[in-house]
């Protein structure tokens, strides 16, 4: 059974900082590249960031590059997602998931149906 735990939500007001963490067990995460996505209060879930199974290669939705990093530590078989500048309209429930496929490296980082296992998301919210 894979499952997926992210924690490190919570309220911070705009132009702060928050570290969100995934922990996976039931499933070596080496081997499988690993996204965030949120939920944004009445609207659809969309893509955030990706981390591909190859060190160093990360895919990002153009409105967090330069403000969020999506990182790993294999070893602790957990993936992050490092906020900062935060905004109000980053204000959302926060979830991770992993690749369907081992050693993926298509273009397909932003479509949910290609991750297989979720987390039940944490809460970001941010104040003006």
């Amino acid at each position: 059974q894979v499952q997926l735990v992210e924690s490190g939500g919570g309220l911070v007001q705009a132009g702060g900082s928050l570290r969100l963490s995934c922990a996976a067990s039931g499933r070596a995460i080496s081997t499988y590249g690993m996204g965030w996505f949120r939920q944004l209060p009445g609207k659809e879930r969309e893509f955030v960031a990706a981390i591909s199974w190859r060190a160093g290669i990360t895919y990002y939705k153009d409105s967090v590059k330069g403000r969020f990093t999506v990182s790993r530590d294999n070893a602790k078989n957990t993936v992050f997602l490092q906020m900062n500048s935060l905004k109000p309209e980053d204000t959302a429930v926060y979830y991770c998931a992993t690749k369907r496929s081992r050693f993926y490296s298509g273009p397909l980082w932003q479509i949910e149906s290609e991750y297989d296992y979720w987390g039940q998301g944490t809460q970001v919210t941010v104040s003006s």
